[in-house]
């Protein structure tokens, strides 16, 4: 990855807000960022954070009402998708953009089989016949390392293994060939075996396709694994953006250097009791003005309570949002 390259993905000021019966829930707050051909971006938080949504309102995949998304513009090769149709969207989901979700069960349409759901993107975005599609999704299958592909071609959802599911997801989100591909925790419900075929699966995919990768997660470990830059959430907020090793080696924002606390540690052979973050995310319920992290930081300042700090840079490429400067032990200011 580059970072002369133009990006494949430049977000700006992107806002989510869901009408409920109470009021608006301000779930993504002016999210701005970029995404590098080839580049693979870490986005980590809490659950509440405002990950999913963030990039489920790129592509137009909330239902509106109750879903109302606003921002100054999502570029992505030349078109802005806030000001696409709901047809130009379809073109460009599956096609130019994969999306992996959460759940490959629940992903996966358990009346059809495996094979219909791969080629149905290959013939609808690639306009393939039938004997090109199906040697197509086997290729496929074979890509993300399903053994016997072109068999269980004809299974059903039901007869493959939860990471073989997952692997079916993949090789969905790759069957177009797309520029950048969103994955959304698509380990969670895997177990840690599982889990690292698939993060070396996506390694290799991605040396081998050199495609951008957005790969959500609520594992700090995960992200030290697999990307080049991470981007933490907080109250549908970046509160701070850095490259990986800055990120681990430097935390700027106490939620940050929260969380990378309660990464399990061992010293010697005894393993120590994990570090937790008190409180819980907050339910934004107007525009923020003020720190939505505040209430559970231990170095929060007065002015916290009164303004909402936006990102400033402190190295190259590495922006926290934060009025306490941890390094001088002293308020930050712009």
């Amino acid at each position: 990855m580059s970072e002369t390259l133009a990006p494949v993905l430049q977000v700006s000021q992107l806002s989510t807000r869901f009408k409920t019966r109470t009021g608006d829930v301000h779930a993504v707050n002016s999210v701005s960022f970029e995404l590098r051909p080839g580049e693979l971006l870490g986005v980590v938080g809490e659950s509440g954070s405002g990950k999913s949504v963030t990039m489920m309102s790129l592509l137009g995949l909330l239902p509106s009402p109750p879903a109302m998304v606003d921002g100054a513009s999502v570029m992505f090769e030349g078109v802005d998708l806030l000001r696409c149709s709901d047809e130009q969207l379809r073109s460009i989901r599956g096609a130019r953009i994969g999306f992996i979700f959460q759940d490959p069960m629940t992903s996966l349409n358990p009346v059809f089989t495996v094979g219909f759901q791969i080629m149905e993107p290959l013939r609808k975005h690639m306009g393939l016949g039938k004997q090109a599609a199906h040697q197509r999704a086997q290729e496929l299958l074979e890509l993300v390392g399903i053994p016997d592909a072109g068999r269980r071609l004809g299974d059903y959802p039901h007869q493959f293994s939860g990471g073989m599911r997952q692997r079916v997801m993949i090789a969905i989100a790759l069957s177009c060939d797309p520029k950048v591909l969103i994955a959304d925790e698509p380990t969670t419900a895997l177990d840690v075996t599982i889990q690292a075929q698939i993060l070396e699966l996506v390694r290799e995919l991605r040396q081998k396709l050199g495609m951008a990768i957005v790969w959500i997660t609520h594992d700090l470990g995960v992200i030290a694994g697999i990307a080049d830059r991470a981007m933490v959430l907080y109250g549908g907020q970046i509160v701070e953006m850095a490259p990986v090793q800055a990120l681990f080696s430097r935390p700027a924002h106490p939620y940050t250097r929260a969380l990378l606390k309660t990464l399990p540690r061992l010293r010697g052979a005894r393993a120590e009791k994990l570090d937790v973050i008190e409180g819980q995310p907050p339910i934004i319920k107007a525009a923020p003005s003020s720190c939505a992290f505040r209430a559970r930081c231990s170095v929060a300042l007065e002015r916290c309570g009164r303004e909402n700090p936006q990102r400033l840079s402190i190295a190259p490429g590495h922006d926290v949002a934060c009025f306490w400067d941890h390094t001088t032990g002293m308020e930050r200011h712009a």
